[in-house]
């Protein structure tokens, strides 16, 4: 698809410097564009990659200055960052504006489906499903017995929704990403071996959530596992059966998150993280990578470590551990001295 200069400055509200019918098929870095291309410049550091760059289109401040002579055409706004982002928005839908029902799918006759949805081919719709309104469903998604999805969210090839699994609206979806699945419940027998706890709960995903690929987040034992509206979680999380999670909270990738255990919101939580189960976590807490949290946090706390503590304990304390040999060679010298007299 082609864009002209004209057509993108009039959805970003711009001003063309240069020739209006220039056309465009695809997006650029700056230092990379070629014809054909368009490319933003908003870091001053990339400004001399303007006059070189060969990128028919350039998205600039208004307020940009052209010191040499240029080829590419400029669209002047008032924030390039914020207009490109803009744009890179109106390109996904665009691309992402599919419709219709490709064959071969299955979809129960009791299943119910909204209007203008794309359904990919090889597409499994259960029993009681409602899905509704403009919802994307990609190429061999599952979507299990008495499923719910809201307006406008998408579900990416390979998605998986184990039944009674409820997703809001504008929800996004990833591939792999396995919604429902039993939590790891098992009781220990008098022979030493495990029996499995039924999981009768579901997961339930609030408005404006989005999932990356190959997260897990189990059902509930009972009752539902919540994700709170506004939550974005990355890739390769595991979230445990009756897990919530506040809204607008962010967690980075491998973070794993055991049973009943509750995050509060606006939280944000960085990679490799380990949540022992039924723990409470208030909000706007911050927490390290790779840091094991075993015990309650505190509304705004910083903590790093594993076990974790306080992060202005744990930096004074790391200070400490990489001097280590230095401090064990002057204790071992001040002890020998002591001896010796």
């Amino acid at each position: 698809m082609k864009f002209t200069a004209s057509q993108i400055a009039g959805i970003l509200e711009g001003e063309v410097e240069g020739d209006a019918t220039t056309e465009v098929s695809k997006l650029a870095k700056i230092e990379e564009g070629t014809p054909g291309s368009l490319t933003f410049l908003a870091n001053p550091k990339y400004t001399p990659y303007i006059y070189s760059t060969k990128a028919s289109i350039t998205i600039v401040d208004k307020a940009f200055v052209v010191e040499q002579d240029i080829t590419t055409t400029l669209i002047r706004v008032d924030n390039a960052y914020e207009s490109f982002s803009k744009l890179l928005e109106y390109y996904n839908q665009v691309k992402m504006n599919k419709t219709g029902i490709e064959e071969p799918v299955f979809v129960s006759k009791s299943a119910s489906l909204g209007e203008n949805i794309y359904l990919g081919a090889f597409a499994y719709v259960g029993d009681n499903v409602i899905i509704g309104d403009n919802v994307k469903i990609y190429p061999n998604v599952y979507i299990g017995d008495n499923v719910t999805i809201g307006d406008h969210s998408v579900l990416f090839a390979g998605a998986k929704l184990y039944s009674e699994t409820i997703v809001g609206k504008h929800c996004v979806i990833n591939s792999c990403v396995v919604l429902g699945a039993d939590g790891f419940g098992f009781s220990p027998n008098e022979t030493g071996a495990y029996t499995k706890v039924p999981q009768i709960g579901n997961v339930i995903l609030e408005d404006y959530v989005d999932i990356g690929a190959a997260t897990t987040i189990d059902r509930a034992t009972l009752g539902s596992t919540i994700i709170r509206k506004g939550v974005k979680l990355d890739n390769q999380i595991q979230i445990a059966h009756n897990v919530e999670v506040g809204e607008n909270t962010v967690i980075a990738a491998q973070t794993g998150i055991a049973g009943s255990t509750k995050i509060g919101s606006s939280c944000l939580i960085g990679g490799q993280v380990g949540f022992a189960g039924h723990l409470i976590i208030g909000n706007n807490v911050r927490i390290q990578a790779q840091s094991g949290v075993g015990k309650n946090i505190k509304d705004n706390e910083t903590i790093q470590g594993s076990p974790s503590f306080g992060y202005g304990d744990f930096s004074k304390s790391y200070v400490h551990f990489r001097n280590l040999p230095t401090i064990m060679k002057r204790f071992n010298a001040i002890e020998k001295k002591i001896n010796d007299e």
